[in-house]
């Protein structure tokens, strides 16, 4: 089946630039001019001992590569030996087990391949099946990089951005007013009060449409819901502008009152809006001051408060301006939860108008993906699922969906087993394309053919 990658961070302008990486290091562990990073490499090759200079650091990118080898080979029940050995043998015909013994003739073998144009980043996405791409964008974007590649008629991939508006949401930022200047100024709205807030995200969003958006992200602690007047939200958002940081009980506010208004404008443009939260981010403070922000230092949060998920959620449906909506919890124990609460607010206007999003992160692994599908299957509606993403910057990521697709018809196939359902070929490839592939192009109205 043809992939559609509906959520990912990967960057536009090294699709239209065409990039070919210099080597494997560059494309796997990211660093040195690569303009990503795979924390998930990071963390795994910390815990094996491993120094910083050989992870984050300037040592020689073959030498970081050794010492990864030399961790993957200890990486038993780890994702990451999945899918670093579905990357070597897909991309670069490798079936070897990539060890410490063989880590440099496999470096040079893969780093030979990448001077091949059929491993430049369209190269990989091509091979790959993949039909759609939305990276992830700041409403002050440009978006040049879109423009380009819709232009170019030698691509037949689409790539369109997805909205992503967490910088124009959280006042807690230092460098907040500095954004809201910026916001200003690409919009050519003066914001001085809530109201010029919103007409000038409105301006992005009509510009963010016109070239192809229909899904929105939010990254979020969690879903907050804590109802405030429109005079006391404008004098919150004052205030900070002014540079009086707000307290906790404030942020709060604001933000229920920024992304309930955001809901609504969802609704109304029919775009998709995606929750992700439940994440406790730079948790090591030493690392973050001499490492950086997103550097592997993050982890699983408590519980969400369901209630105010509920709230949020029916404020919305009262109005009748629920959106389609994805919700991602990073935390598994609230797979049950979300898909409780999603099943009060499901209609007629689309099958699973609510999602419970993908395993995520911490739990795109075999037990975390069967968890999260097994309880969608057990209390709501598995068929209508929109299936897997990459939410990576890499761009060998692609082989996740393979990963995910294996796990998918691998619980299918315990389940005919098991007798709990019917060996319907018919019936069960239809359910398997649709989640692999059908789902998203109809849930998100894509403008792709259906396979």
């Amino acid at each position: 089946m043809p992939i559609v990658d509906y959520h990912c961070h990967i960057n536009p302008q090294e699709i239209f630039e065409d990039k070919q990486y210099p080597n494997i290091a560059q494309l796997w562990l990211g660093v040195g001019g690569s303009g990503f990073g795979d924390h998930y490499k990071w963390r795994f090759m910390r815990a094996c001992g491993v120094e910083e200079a050989y992870i984050t650091g300037n040592a020689p990118d073959e030498e970081r590569f050794v010492r990864w080898a030399q961790c993957l080979e200890k990486a038993i029940g780890n994702p990451l030996y999945h899918w670093s050995h579905l990357e070597l043998q897909r991309y670069f015909q490798i079936t070897q087990p990539l060890k410490g013994d063989n880590a440099r003739e496999i470096y040079r073998q893969c780093n030979e391949k990448l001077k091949d144009p059929s491993l430049s980043v369209r190269g990989i996405i091509r091979q790959s099946g993949v039909r759609l791409i939305c990276t992830t964008d700041d409403p002050v974007d440009s978006l040049q990089w879109h423009d380009k590649i819709a232009a170019d008629e030698s691509f037949d991939v689409k790539v369109l951005p997805a909205w992503r508006p967490d910088r124009a949401l959280d006042l807690r930022r230092a460098d907040y007013t500095d954004y809201i200047g910026n916001l200003s100024r690409v919009s050519g709205v003066r914001i001085e009060c809530f109201e010029d807030l919103k007409a000038a995200l409105r301006i992005r969003m009509d510009y963010f449409s016109k070239r192809g958006c229909v899904v929105s992200d939010h990254g979020l602690d969690y879903v907050m819901y804590a109802p405030a007047s429109k005079e006391e939200t404008d004098a919150i958002f004052r205030r900070r502008l002014a540079g009086q940081m707000p307290d906790a009980e404030e942020a709060r506010k604001f933000i229920c009152a920024f992304m309930l208004y955001m809901g609504k404008e969802y609704h109304d443009r029919d775009w998709v809006m995606q929750m992700h939260f439940g994440c406790s981010r730079n948790n090591n403070g030493r690392a973050l001051r001499t490492v950086g922000p997103d550097s592997g230092y993050d982890s699983i949060a408590g519980q969400i408060p369901a209630n105010e998920l509920i709230a949020y959620l029916n404020a919305l449906e009262e109005e009748d301006r629920l959106p389609k909506t994805i919700l991602y919890s990073l935390n598994p124990n609230d797979n049950a939860l979300i898909d409780t609460i999603i099943g009060c607010f499901q209609d007629g206007t689309a099958p699973s108008r609510l999602q419970h999003g993908a395993a995520w992160w911490f739990n795109d692994h075999m037990a975390g993906m069967t968890e999260q599908m097994e309880s969608v299957a057990g209390i709501g509606s598995l068929a209508g699922f929109v299936g897997m993403l990459t939410d990576s910057r890499s761009f060998l990521s692609y082989t996740r969906h393979e990963y995910f697709r294996r796990l998918l018809c691998r619980m299918f196939g315990q389940w005919v087993e098991e007798g709990m359902y019917p060996a319907d070929m018919e019936a069960l490839g239809q359910i398997v394309k649709d989640i692999s592939y059908n789902n998203a192009v109809r849930y998100f109205g894509f403008p792709l053919e259906e396979a």
